[in-house]
């Protein structure tokens, strides 16, 4: 938007919208200024045109928040521009602190635009300092900070500012005056306690009065020039009699205002002036009259007339009855009179209504009794070029106070006029460059502002990246750990993988080792393992068995009828069961196989499947019967046959012709060891005998002794003893033979 084309109705309808819905009025800104830093904030967040905006607004209220920190700009730091704040310190602040100790009355300041808080507390420092300490300071300051921003004013209150924030204050006055927490100073209670925050706008709002200093630095640049001359006196009316004025070093408004005086003009301190009425003296000519004797010319009187006749001003006189009667030579000449014109009625001569009406000015003059001026009046005189006169119309009074007469005095003022006119341009010219220069001025500060805002923004910015990238650095340090982590698990998976595969190939040559025929199965009944015993009894590689149905295979295993026993375990409803069947290997050769079924388990879970392990019991089956027939017929035998306990000689098991010969039953016999059937024998001696036996010394031990039956009866017996270690618990097997007869045959023979 540029100073040539009209206004934006798009744009003055997002003002008026800002004005009804934040209380903002940006009447009075500059418009072109406006206009920038809202264009700026709208690139940000994408709208196109203001309208837009203004919906964005509408539906997005926190928006007001980001575009008001935009267009005020709120650019602040303590003691900023620490010259202007030397001249403060050194020129004011004294003289303001004096005049409350001679007349006792409070000290009121002003700080308007403060932003986030760094002027006004820069301020309760600089008194505190000239008042010996924050106690006497908050007993006699107010300090009252105002701005139009609401966000700017409540981190103010906070007065929580970064190390980077304060770096504009001195260290002795960070430690008198500031409380560290971690990486963050707070201002002390006291002096916050005497900063009074609150919205205002300068331009609409009323003043702040009974104030004894302003400091409205850097917020005047952004008002219209029409704006600037109507705050000005408002500030003029906030300040006490003799008050100061602090503005930014780019605020040039009070160059020719009269109601400021300079305090010092190159760091824009200034004075309040009282306002008063300047009347300007007027003076009359006093006529004098007397005998013929006293109007004699005197030598004085001949030189007043010389001087009246010579001068270059024209006088005339009018008399109180209206005529002319007075008229000097340069009357005669500038104004074209003659002799004839003296005693004529002043009204009838073009004189008194060329250049300008004068007989109202006459009666005017007698009226107030004093002059009246008429400044550059045109008269024409043809042919010659018009002259300009001014006029001072001024009573006459006598010795008795009484007015006789009305001189007009006509002084050319055609140079002057000239002169004054030429003065004039030359001075709206310097007035027009003047205030481009202000307002280049301004637009450089405006400009200095928005760079310094963005110089924070960039300083935050790069902060962020800093942080970011000590985050980026830790999340690698992480990722380099997660991956030596990921390393080492890999390491450790693959030596689990190599142990695995290790192990199955140890369980495979294990599972082809063993003489037993091992099938796994899953819940389907699929065959996941055939083992080598499996393909040499029944006939069928492992790579035709697996993956197929195991009841559909086509082997001499009865396969069907394990379907019921299968599917038992698969349901957990048995822990296993080991059924015998009959069947025929691949050679044709009828076996007894006894099949194992155990349910596959991993955990405490379901079975996931069947482990089936099949064990050719022919030749067992074949023993067990041989055994069965043996232990029959030791079982019917009338020697007497013992099974004892190697370590205690207790008996576990005797046969029939045992229990016959001995007469005690099978379970009085276990309670008691074989050395309590033998009178007269020790016990050590009996295990001294057995002792070769279980070292493996001897294979049999043979001796006599005397038993003794439960009847009493006593006999005599050989007895052959043997280790038998296969059996689990190993036994010794006593063979037992009654020798009575063997002594009476020997007896007879």
């Amino acid at each position: 938007m540029t100073g040539t084309e009209g206004p934006d109705p798009d744009f003055e309808t997002l003002l008026r919208f800002v004005q009804e819905h934040r209380g903002v009025d940006f009447r009075g800104y500059k418009r072109a200024s406006l206009h920038r830093r809202i264009t700026k904030r709208m690139e940000a967040v994408g709208a196109e045109g203001f309208a837009a905006y203004h919906a964005l607004l509408e539906a997005n209220p926190e928006e007001f928040a980001a575009m008001l920190d935009t267009v005020l700009i709120n650019v602040s730091s303590f003691f900023r521009d620490r010259e202007a704040w030397e001249v403060l310190r050194r020129e004011v602040v004294p003289r303001i602190v004096a005049r409350h100790r001679e007349g006792g009355r409070g000290i009121r300041i002003w700080s308007a635009g403060c932003a986030t808080g760094q002027e006004p507390y820069s301020l309760a420092m600089l008194f505190a300092e000239a008042m010996g300490g924050a106690e006497a300071f908050c007993r006699a300051v107010k300090i009252y900070a105002t701005d139009l921003d609401e966000a700017a004013l409540q981190s103010a209150r906070h007065a929580i500012y970064t190390d980077t924030e304060v770096e504009g204050v001195a260290p002795e006055l960070l430690e008198r005056y500031f409380e560290r927490n971690n990486d963050r100073y707070t201002l002390q209670r006291d002096l916050r306690r005497c900063v009074i925050f609150g919205r205002h706008n300068i331009i609409h709002d009323a003043p702040i009065s009974h104030v004894d200093l302003i400091l409205c630095r850097n917020l005047m640049i952004y008002l219209e020039a029409a704006t600037q001359e109507a705050v000005l006196p408002r500030l003029h009316y906030a300040l006490r009699e003799g008050g100061y004025l602090c503005l930014g070093k780019a605020e040039t408004q009070l160059a020719r205002s009269r109601l400021f005086e300079p305090v010092d003009v190159k760091h824009r301190v200034f004075r309040k002036v009282t306002e008063g009425r300047h009347r300007t003296p007027g003076g009359s000519l006093a006529f004098t009259r007397g005998s013929d004797a006293e109007q004699a010319l005197s030598p004085q009187a001949r030189l007043q007339e010389a001087i009246v006749d010579g001068t270059a001003v024209a006088y005339l006189a009018v008399g109180l009855d209206g005529h002319l009667t007075f008229a000097n030579p340069a009357a005669k000449r500038l104004l074209g009179l003659g002799e004839a014109d003296l005693g004529r009625l002043f009204q009838d001569l073009p004189i008194s209504y060329r250049p300008v009406e004068l007989r109202g000015r006459i009666e005017e003059a007698q009226r107030l009794g004093r002059a009246v001026r008429l400044e550059h009046q045109e008269f024409l005189r043809l042919p010659a070029d018009p002259v300009r006169f001014t006029i001072e119309v001024t009573p006459l009074f006598g010795p008795d106070g009484q007015p006789f007469a009305t001189l007009l005095a006509f002084t050319d003022t055609t140079r002057a006029h000239q002169l004054g006119q030429e003065l004039q341009a030359v001075q709206e010219g310097l007035e027009t460059h003047v205030e481009e220069l202000q307002s280049s001025n301004e637009e450089l500060e405006t400009t200095n502002e928005e760079l310094q805002s963005t110089r924070e923004e960039l300083e935050t910015t790069n902060e962020e990246l800093q942080s970011t990238n000590e985050e980026l650095e830790t999340s690698n340090e992480e990722l380099r750990s997660a991956n030596d982590e990921l390393e080492a698990a890999n390491d450790e998976l693959r030596r689990q993988s190599e142990v695995a595969i290790e192990f199955r190939h140890h369980a495979e040559a294990v599972l082809r080792s063993m003489d037993l025929g091992v099938v796994v199965l899953d819940r389907d009944l699929r065959v996941r393992s055939w083992n080598r015993w499996c393909e040499n009894a029944w006939g069928l590689r492992a790579e035709e068995a697996v993956g197929e149905e195991f009841l559909l295979l086509d082997i001499g295993f009865p396969v069907q009828r394990l379907r019921a026993d299968l599917h038992r375990i698969l349901a957990a409803e048995t822990p296993q069961t080991a059924p015998e069947l009959e069947a025929v290997d691949r050679r044709g050769r009828r076996v007894r196989v006894r099949a194992r079924i155990l349910p596959l388990l991993r955990e405490a879970r379901a079975p996931e499947g069947v482990v089936l392990v099949m064990e050719d019991v022919t030749e067992a089956a074949r023993n067990e019967d041989h055994l069965r027939h043996l232990g029959r017929v030791i079982g019917q035998s009338l020697n007497e046959v013992y099974f004892l306990d190697p370590e205690t000689l207790c008996f576990t098991l005797v046969n029939r012709g045992a229990e016959e010969k001995l007469g005690y039953p099978l379970a009085e016999l276990r309670r008691m060891p074989i050395t309590d059937l033998m009178p007269g024998v020790r016990p050590e001696a009996v295990r001294a005998l057995v002792a070769p036996l279980l070292t493996g010394e001897r294979r049999e031990v043979v001796f006599e002794t005397v038993l003794r039956a439960a009847t009493g009866r006593e006999y005599p017996a050989e007895i052959c003893l043997q280790h038998i270690v296969d059996e689990q618990p190993p036994i010794l097997l006593a063979i037992v033979h009654d020798t009575s007869e063997r002594r009476c045959l020997t007896a007879v023979g």
